[in-house]
């Protein structure tokens, strides 16, 4: 295998856009495709932060190569009672891909991505050094005889977070909603979980508005945020809080780590502009503060965590997070990969599974100190808002 990421010719391509009831109208997906020095993000774009302090005692024990890291976790196994429609899944690259709206999501729903958001999971956890949310929420307590209060979940995934919050809350109803029936079929009493599609016209009435909408990892799921932010805003109580959760589709480096490693650079640039050409841009965390501001929320906070991916860091929790990352980032690698490379770029399989190997390498190669961005972004809904002229 070379040491530089090989570069098939590139052919433009689009993915119409995804359409809770009728269907907006497919946006025209844009085919201007910058170069990389030129992408919307990137590491000279990032506002500076201060450096990652590097554990330079950090030894053999930490086994950056270990394949044996890839263990099952626990509750992976996932099963649903939906129709077969909804279950006659979608083949491609020897990964599984959803069967409602089929294409409109570029990541597979397989066990592997089970496992992959599972983990993720873990890290967000981390994170926040156990808490599921930043915004100031105020659920009542199983004492309270207050209103219902309901929490909304969009692309829920496996479930795992509404299922967390749906435990730690049991006074709070919680829906979860994905393109995927991917959730277990043993679940908390206050907590459903639906498939369907947020890009389409929400459809709840409103004596069903929620106090609290919450989104994870949406990044490349959505082709309108002016219009996600509207439809949100428009099913939020007055004073409820929306959070989006993200991370940057984008690596950074303190040093020349990013230059130095150029399957990663390749993979990026070529991910973001495949997103791009689908329709639904991946790299967009760095956007949904003013995203919230510009939809007139209220109050907008915004939380950027910088983690390393390898445990090379000398602060204790960011080396831990740094064992989760690496893990956590070659299964991402493998995740993201097929259906954009194959379906935009007109990569082979075994043209993705080199990138995709090469990348994995540098994620594990002890001389390169690479890092991920996650944000945490939350507003206050004043209320619904005014019409659209």
């Amino acid at each position: 295998m070379s040491d530089s990421p090989a570069k098939p010719a590139a052919n433009s391509g689009s993915g119409s856009a995804a359409a809770f009831g009728k269907p907006p109208e497919s946006p025209t997906a844009s085919k201007d495709v910058t170069s990389p020095g030129d992408l919307q993000q990137g590491p000279a774009d990032e506002p500076d932060h201060p450096h990652l302090e590097i554990d330079h005692d950090e030894g053999a024990e930490d086994n950056y190569d270990a394949d044996s890291a890839y263990v099952s976790l626990d509750g992976s196994s996932r099963t649903g009672s939906i129709t077969s429609s909804i279950t006659n899944y979608v083949y491609e690259n020897g990964r599984r891909y959803h069967a409602y709206r089929s294409g409109q999501y570029v990541l597979p729903n397989d066990e592997d991505e089970q496992e992959r958001l599972d983990l993720q999971h873990h890290i967000w956890l981390l994170l926040l050094h156990g808490s599921l949310y930043t915004a100031p929420l105020n659920v009542p307590d199983e004492s309270d005889s207050a209103s219902e209060y309901r929490i909304l979940d969009l692309g829920c995934g496996t479930g795992i977070w509404a299922m967390d919050i749906a435990d730690q809350h049991p006074r709070a109803s919680v829906f979860g909603v994905d393109l995927s029936p991917i959730q277990p079929e043993w679940v908390p009493g206050n907590c459903r979980f639906h498939v369907d599609d947020y890009e389409d016209d929400w459809t709840y009435r409103p004596d069903e508005a929620f106090d609290y909408i919450h989104g994870r990892a949406l990044g490349g799921t959505v082709a309108d945020w002016g219009r996600f932010y509207r439809q949100v805003r428009t099913h939020l109580k007055p004073g409820g809080y929306c959070e989006m959760q993200e991370y940057d589709a984008w690596i950074f480096s303190d040093d020349d780590s990013f230059d130095r490693a150029p399957w990663t650079k390749e993979w990026v640039t070529k991910l973001d502009d495949a997103s791009k050409m689908f329709g639904k841009q991946i790299n967009v965390a760095n956007r949904h503060k003013q995203w919230m501001i510009d939809a007139g929320f209220e109050d907008v906070q915004e939380k950027v965590i910088r983690i390393p991916i390898g445990p090379w860091a000398k602060d204790p929790h960011l080396k831990e997070l740094g064992r989760f990352e690496q893990l956590h980032m070659q299964m991402s690698v493998a995740s993201h990969t097929p259906a954009l490379f194959t379906r935009v770029h007109s990569y082979t399989e075994q043209q993705c599974q080199v990138l995709i190997e090469g990348v994995k390498r540098e994620f594990r190669n002890r001389d390169l100190r690479l890092i991920t961005i996650y944000r945490f972004i939350s507003g206050r809904s004043p209320g619904p808002p005014p019409p659209e002229l």
